[in-house]
């Protein structure tokens, strides 16, 4: 910690005099630039409160106009100095986003990674290793994509561009770099081009321990250089995005729940619905609503409430459909509402509406949330699904691919795997139909409805002898029946038909 006698401070080995502006070092005086003292003179006499970065531009450079990366530069300068020999702990801590704080004596004081409510990340400069700085241009595009698309989900903050670009070409491993920004989350990536042909490779990292979370590589020709950017853009941040919930909801699901505030309320709640069990699903439920009561203006807290209401009744674990609905839609509205631009609220809204048959705002719900954010797998589903039980099989399919694209590991791909076989197969591709029946099947061998769309695409490419085995293996799984085709049978009876009889032609 630090002392704090009239204008003089101790913490470690230094000693600040705030009248004088000198810093001393066991007795010795320190050399620092004029700004750099500045900005730690102004940090320690916040007496460890927030020091935003326009307090800083405006103390420190009054009356000048400089642009915000003065303050890396001559923070970069100062931090040098007061960490010296404090095993890699930061005497000033980065808010990301918001300004610095003064913690004192580093060896008392860890870095808290967690200085926001939300999760913090920084995306790394690509490094080429195509030996052709010629190519520079396009790993830096690459960086600057991932870090356009990651801003557009509301729950992350993403530490802007210029700061940490300031890191390319540096040798610094995760947890160096988030002392200096403050996050807890580190993308890295390489770009390497051989002919006509480049790889890409991603790393996600959790700064608090260097741990990698997720890594992917991916390879294409390069005949057109920007459309190969915005696939690889879209595939890593529709991939990433997912991991850290995943990881944020694990982190908040290992607390007590009394202990938690709303934020955190919200991330053990998407932990228990990953699970997808009618327990977990109802436990998350409980969750949701005791974070919209700690805190009514968390946009998040109504959006998830939303959608686990949807949820349960798709999955048929609600005991009152309507109720469950009508809070659904109510809750998705007021997130919506909230935060208009959150892609997440169009989302659950549009899944509200479309388990409440109401197709015709289903669609556009879905559709804005793609629009929103392009990276956002969830959305593209979304739009799949809505255009399927609207009756558009035919204009489906393309959206559902896509979104399994982006996100090929999301815990409920069974039904979305099985939403591809039904549009496939509405849309008159039986073998391609048959393909994704398959799939749902194979990450959810214990889902009847995956068995159901099985057998109806079996049927339907001829194989009648394989949909008989494959209904006695569905009649022998030890499940209670659960459906989310209720509105799609509603709104479509020939479709209703044809499947009813499929079923009952091999059972």
């Amino acid at each position: 910690m630090h002392e704090i006698t009239g204008d003089e401070v101790r913490f470690g080995p230094f000693q600040l005099h705030l009248g004088r502006r000198e810093l001393r070092r066991d007795g010795a005086p320190v050399r620092l630039g004029d700004r750099a003292l500045d900005i730690l003179c102004e940090l320690v006499a916040a007496r460890g409160q927030l020091v935003t970065k326009a307090d800083l531009l405006a103390r420190v450079w009054a009356g000048t106009i400089v642009e915000e990366n003065a303050i890396q530069v001559h923070m970069s300068a100062l931090r040098k100095v007061l960490d010296e020999g404090s095993r890699g702990r930061s005497r000033v801590t980065t808010v990301a986003g918001r300004g610095y704080r003064f913690v004192g004596e580093a060896d008392e004081q860890p870095v808290d990674l967690m200085l926001h409510d939300k999760p913090t990340i920084a995306v790394l400069p690509f490094s080429n290793l195509s030996g052709d700085r010629d190519q520079e241009y396009f790993a830096d595009g690459v960086s600057e994509d991932i870090i356009t698309n990651l801003s557009r989900a509301r729950w992350l903050l993403v530490i802007a561009r210029n700061s940490s670009f300031a890191f390319k070409g540096k040798a610094l491993d995760a947890r160096q770099i988030s002392r200096e920004l403050g996050v807890r989350y580190v993308l890295e990536g390489s770009v390497r081009r051989a002919g006509d042909r480049m790889r890409i490779g991603v790393h996600l990292v959790d700064a608090a321990d260097g741990a990698e979370l997720w890594a992917e590589r991916y390879e294409a020709r390069l005949s057109d250089v920007f459309t190969l950017q915005d696939e690889i853009t879209q595939c890593v941040a529709g991939a990433i995005e997912p991991e850290l919930l995943r990881t944020e909801g694990l982190r908040a699901s290992q607390r007590r729940s009394e202990q938690l505030g709303a934020w955190e309320l919200v991330r053990q709640g998407t932990w228990q619905f990953h699970q997808i069990t009618r327990p977990t699903h109802r436990l998350a439920r409980e969750l949701f609503r005791k974070a919209v009561a700690a805190d009514a203006q968390l946009p998040e807290a109504h959006m998830w409430l939303g959608r686990v209401n949807e949820s349960i009744v798709g999955y048929g674990w609600s005991e009152d459909a309507a109720s469950d609905l009508r809070e659904a839609v109510q809750s998705s509205l007021r997130g919506v509402r909230l935060d208009e631009r959150d892609p997440f609220g169009h989302y659950a809204l549009a899944m509200s509406y479309l388990f409440s048959g109401a197709l015709d705002q289903a669609v556009p719900c879905a559709e804005r949330a793609a629009e929103l954010s392009p990276s956002f797998a969830l959305a593209h589903l979304g739009v799949g699904m809505s255009r399927l039980y609207a009756g558009d099989a035919a204009h489906a399919v393309l959206p559902l691919e896509r979104g399994l694209r982006l996100n090929p590991f999301d815990p409920q791909n069974f039904h979305w795997h099985r939403c591809l076989a039904l549009a496939h197969h509405f849309s008159g591709a039986p073998e391609q139909a048959l393909a994704a029946a398959i799939r749902a099947t194979q990450v959810a061998p214990q889902w009847r409805p995956a068995w159901e769309a099985m057998i109806v695409c079996l049927l339907a490419t001829g194989r009648t002898d394989e949909a008989r085995r494959h209904a006695e293996r569905m009649r022998a799984l030890d499940v209670p029946p659960s459906d989310v085709l209720d509105q799609l049978r509603f709104g479509n009876p020939a479709w209703a038909t044809q499947m009813a009889e499929a079923i009952c032609a091999v059972t």
